[in-house]
């Protein structure tokens, strides 16, 4: 059984640093396309994750991890609130990561939504996100009510380089007429 809760950064300790460092160099190990290339180390993760850890102190990014029975880290999700202020009705979800040994059990979908919930809490009502074209993320996210915009062709380069159509989607969480 999974328990997915949220994080700040205060709760950032090198140990949860480093199991976050693991879950993003599994991704990135398995040829996600989530923003990094190789060469891609534990110190690159652990770098990035300090970095992207500023935003969630501030309120601006909401996260959340998800562990296992054994309190290790085996996912995260973010949502990145938009800060402009004709924009402060939407948020973007970003990395949304399982790691291999914790895949097919539902948890991409328990983070996806948690991520909607918290996001509509803070007051997003339009939550958007964009994925690798044909990568197993779309079928969750049309699945889950996310609607496709549009694809990109040769937008991001997968961890070996090669360039990869990506693909948007969005979900309206308000009301509508």
């Amino acid at each position: 059984m999974q328990q997915i809760s949220g994080l700040t950064a205060a709760d950032l300790t090198p140990d949860l640093l480093a199991e976050l460092a693991e879950v993003l160099v599994d991704a990135v190990d398995d040829g996600a396309s989530v923003g990094f290339v190789h060469p891609f180390g534990a110190r690159d993760a652990a770098d990035w994750w300090t970095r992207a850890l500023g935003p969630v102190d501030d309120g601006t990014t909401l996260m959340w991890v998800a562990r296992d029975d054994e309190g290790r880290v085996t996912g995260t999700v973010q949502a990145a609130l938009e800060q402009m202020p004709n924009g402060r009705h939407r948020a973007e979800v970003k990395k949304l990561l399982v790691h291999r040994r914790s895949r097919g059990r539902g948890l991409g979908r328990a983070l996806l939504a948690a991520a909607e919930r918290g996001a509509e809490q803070a007051g997003a009502t339009l939550l958007i996100l964009d994925t690798e074209t044909g990568s197993p993320a779309e079928t969750l996210y049309r699945s889950s009510g996310w609607v496709e915009v549009g694809t990109i062709p040769f937008h991001a380069a997968k961890p070996d380089g090669e360039l990869k159509a990506t693909t948007y989607f969005y979900k309206y969480l308000g009301e509508t007429d």
